[in-house]
């Protein structure tokens, strides 16, 4: 299918700071239509709202899907480039099937992102600030019966972000959440959909509101053993290992989370997948064993993790500052996206200039 492009008429101009995350937006938006059993006019049109009926399936039943990403701009060409977007796109068509939605094919996925990204270069910011890649499917059809729609809108929209914590990579202050899950086996844990968001609002509402950043939850059927964190995956560092909880289920597979695990390789380092008992983590915190945590996702990159509150105790994990496997793991991927490295040149796509 050939996309189409309508510049907008009128575009803003990009912000040189002050990003926030996820408020700003570029001229452009990337479409495309579902309906009669097939997708329709791949189109880039000018950033702008969409008119659905009240009765939108998306708007009662939560059939949605979307995807986080980052496109980077080169410090030593000024070139733009996303961050493996077939690892993304891979992880779109999953939840596409968990929501019972239509496939994207990956190549005008992938056209899609080239182009919009190609138009609003001019947006990307300087590292280590990002252009934020949101592609989303919404169910639009008509009706209140609970079944899956007929039609749809994909859509893609980008814009500049910084630091996706206020307080930039300091270390984080954490509560477990003890009374709340995620996620169950058999759910839709493992689908990036907004329902799995919209109930994680209220406990993390509630630990921040109580001083804390975010929150880590437990696993559904014991509360006892660790997921992850808020929106994003958690890792604990010990001498001669690194534990997160492995994707399944009840965890996204996590597309930093996955080229942390080859850096740790890179480092020689043993990466191992099992869920952590929280009651065994904060005891090896006080002991000594757990050097250090820290947060890794698209949005927070790796965010060390200084004090962890559990069972009415707050507990520090090592001296309560970032640790030194956290900045090296931070700053060898960094240098990956600001284009500073030459470790895997393959998780590199470079956006090619249309003329």
């Amino acid at each position: 299918m050939n996309i189409t492009i309508t510049k907008n008429p009128n575009p803003a101009t990009p912000p040189t700071e002050n990003f926030g995350f996820g408020s700003t937006f570029t001229p452009h938006m990337f479409r495309m239509d579902y309906s009669d059993g097939q997708w329709k006019d791949p189109r880039i049109v000018p950033y702008g709202p969409f008119s659905l009926d009240p009765a939108s399936k998306v708007l009662h039943y939560g059939q949605e899907i979307f995807e986080g990403m980052k496109a980077y701009r080169n410090k030593q060409d000024g070139s733009v480039h996303m961050f493996r977007p077939d690892r993304n796109i891979a992880r779109f068509q999953r939840s596409c099937e968990r929501m019972c939605m239509p496939v994207v094919d990956p190549d005008i996925f992938m056209r899609g992102l080239n182009m919009l990204i190609d138009l609003d270069r001019a947006w990307a910011p300087e590292s280590p600030n990002a252009l934020y890649i949101r592609p989303t499917m919404i169910a639009t059809q008509v009706g209140l019966g609970v079944k899956a729609s007929t039609d749809y809108i994909f859509f893609i929209i980008i814009g500049p972000v910084g630091s996706y914590f206020a307080h930039g990579i300091n270390p984080l202050r954490l509560k477990v959440e003890e009374k709340y899950v995620r996620s169950a086996h058999g759910g839709t844990g493992s689908a990036k959909t907004g329902g799995n968001y919209s109930a994680s609002l209220l406990p993390i509402k509630q630990a921040q509101d109580a001083g804390y950043d975010n929150i880590i939850w437990l696993d559904a059927k014991t509360n006892s053993f660790v997921e992850e964190m808020g929106a994003m995956n958690i890792m604990f560092v010990y001498e001669d290992k690194v534990i997160t909880a492995p994707a399944g289920d009840t965890i996204l597979h996590g597309v930093t989370r996955e080229s942390i695990g080859t850096l740790l390789g890179d480092f020689g380092l043993n990466w191992v997948e099992e869920h952590p008992p929280i009651a065994q983590v904060m005891e090896d915190a006080h002991s000594g064993k757990l050097k250090e945590v820290f947060a890794c996702g698209t949005a927070a990159v790796v965010t060390p993790v200084g004090t962890i509150h559990f069972q009415g105790a707050d507990h520090t994990i090592g001296d309560g500052n970032e640790g030194p496997l956290t900045n090296k793991l931070r700053v060898a991927l960094t240098g990956i996206h600001s284009g500073g490295s030459e470790r895997h040149p393959e998780w590199v796509f470079k956006v090619p200039e249309q003329g």
